[in-house]
């Protein structure tokens, strides 16, 4: 495996603006054939960097629902609340921060937001809501830092690292001991499970 470099950021920056531009048009950018783009991609997708190509629909086009962004606090089960919140269809972005807090931004298809939030939280659940006039969201590649993170230790993964796929998920390592490590591991969890 090896680090991705300044060409493969570009060919991300640029799907991230359009996953729909031909890979020609990439290759014009990057100065690489349309099927050399193809090849990079294919193997950013086999490295789980790229885990699916979507669409993002403008809701507000659509006018859809009462947008609201929601601040949800004193939660004991975060895991489980954040797991049925974003199953909800109304919820559009879903964020939990640090302190257990759980934060979504919502377009709430009825006319009485209360009632739809007091269906999806729990009653001893403590929340705020604030009406939002605008939203824009612009999710972007440029300015960041990007290196893989080895799935055991945490450290930044470089050229000498490895990648692994244990049932389909895509790992990736430093150092050999740590793919070791990581592997013993999962085995023995799959054996107990």
């Amino acid at each position: 495996m090896r680090e991705l470099d300044e060409t493969d950021m570009t060919i991300l920056t640029l799907l991230g603006e359009n996953a729909r531009r031909p890979f020609s048009d990439i290759g014009d950018v990057v100065d690489l054939s349309g099927p050399a783009v193809s090849d990079r991609v294919t193997r950013l997708e086999e490295a789980g960097i790229i885990n699916r190509f979507t669409v993002d629909v403008d809701r507000s086009q659509l006018h859809a629902g009462i947008p609201v962004f929601v601040q949800v606090a004193g939660v004991d089960d975060v895991d489980g609340l954040k797991d049925r919140i974003g199953d909800a269809d109304a919820v559009e972005h879903l964020f939990v921060t640090a302190d257990g807090g759980i934060w979504f931004y919502a377009r709430a298809q009825v006319q009485n937001v209360r009632r739809w939030l007091d269906g999806l939280l729990d009653d001893d659940v403590e929340y705020t809501v604030t009406l939002m006039d605008d939203v824009e969201w612009r999710p972007s590649l440029d300015g960041t830092e990007f290196a893989l993170t080895c799935a055991e230790c945490n450290n930044t993964v470089d050229s000498e690292g490895r990648s692994a796929r244990l049932d389909g998920q895509v790992y990736h390592f430093c150092c050999p001991s740590c793919q070791s490590r990581f592997e013993e591991r999962y085995e023995r969890l799959e054996e107990g499970a």
